[in-house]
């Protein structure tokens, strides 16, 4: 893999893991802006704890068991890191990667984060069942229009500032889950995300998954080709 440029990463570290005292009985909410300089080749290492089900290349699975997390956003990936970690998202087959035992300083959670989002994403994600000819389409396209781009994008491209996920190229089943567990309260989710897909049919959700599973990936972000395999791990899968 190419050499990867350092970069500067902020995130909020959760009221939970903030000491301070309470002179008053009603509490505060903590918020803390931290900057690490991200250590890539420790951030490979850490990487190695999650490959076993994101794959070393960290494109999931097409039936969304493991979402694709390369490319993600940066301040994405450490918000849900950080989330599981503190209890704030339900997600007991992450939990003990991401436990403060297993990545016990905040460093090494920058550094992953970073190798993460530098990884190029899959060419070929999982897609929904309706092509860019069909009726479906068009309807899940113009409901994303209405419903999804202020915030996500016009092309799915998230907004890393707010920590608002990049969804082009993640895979058709494992967002439509996402959503599903949202809209039914079983994920906590911004109240601006609830107060829209609460509102959404079965029907309409699928027809926006299904077009959010086709937009176009910038050509710069993709792996060359699906049979790209990550070198910083070509040793591992060898068995050397």
């Amino acid at each position: 893999m190419q050499s990867f440029v350092q970069k500067l990463l902020s995130f909020s570290v959760p009221p939970a893991s903030a000491v301070f005292l309470m002179s008053v009985a009603t509490a505060a909410t903590v918020r803390f802006e931290l900057e690490f300089e991200a250590n890539l080749a420790n951030g490979k290492h850490v990487y190695e704890i999650c490959a076993s089900c994101h794959l070393p290349e960290g494109w999931g699975n097409e039936d969304g068991t493991y979402p694709q997390l390369a490319g993600q956003n940066q301040k994405v990936l450490i918000k849900q890191l950080l989330d599981i970690r503190s209890g704030k998202r339900d997600n007991p087959i992450m939990y003990p990667f991401v436990s403060a035992r297993t990545i016990p300083d905040y460093q090494s959670l920058a550094d992953v984060v970073a190798y993460i989002s530098l990884l190029p994403m899959t060419p070929e994600n999982g897609k929904g069942p309706w092509g860019a000819d069909t009726v479906e389409y068009r309807q899940g396209k113009t409901l994303y229009q209405e419903k999804c781009s202020g915030c996500h994008g016009a092309s799915g491209e998230g907004n890393d500032a707010l920590s608002i996920p990049k969804l082009q190229g993640q895979h058709y089943a494992y967002n439509l889950r996402q959503i599903r567990h949202i809209s039914r309260k079983e994920r906590r989710s911004d109240p601006a995300m609830l107060s829209i897909v609460e509102h959404l049919k079965s029907d309409q959700i699928e027809k926006i998954v299904n077009y959010v599973s086709r937009l176009p990936v910038p050509k710069s972000s993709l792996a060359p080709d699906i049979h790209w395999r990550n070198p910083d791990f070509s040793d591992e899968l060898n068995g050397k």
